[in-house]
């Protein structure tokens, strides 16, 4: 059984027992989290949303927050001098999914 679930503005293919990494929520290590906008359900036969599936949901615990990798972000124009550099690390969640409610 799997599920396609929308949150952060983003969608994610989700199966019990995976562990994703989501835009951060600001939700405690250990809490629960509850994702109703479900896409997509597939138990057997495909169940579409139109835009999500009436009485859907992700239930999921959140292992950890934290910040990502640093992402460099260079500007260049060349014969000019200009030049600029920039980092930036985007904050996640990561959560592991417990169940799926079709």
């Amino acid at each position: 059984m799997y599920a396609i679930i929308a949150t952060g503005g983003k969608q994610y293919t989700v199966s019990e027992g995976d562990v994703i990494k989501v835009e951060k929520l600001g939700v405690n290590a250990g809490d629960t989290v509850t994702f109703d906008q479900v896409l997509f359900v597939n138990d057997g036969e495909a169940k579409v949303g139109d835009p999500t599936v009436a009485g859907a949901s992700v239930t999921a615990s959140v292992v950890e927050e934290g910040k990502d990798r640093k992402v460099i972000v260079y500007k260049y124009k060349r014969k000019t001098g200009y030049h600029k550099k920039n980092g930036h690390r985007q904050l996640f969640t990561k959560v592991k999914i417990e169940k799926i409610n079709a």
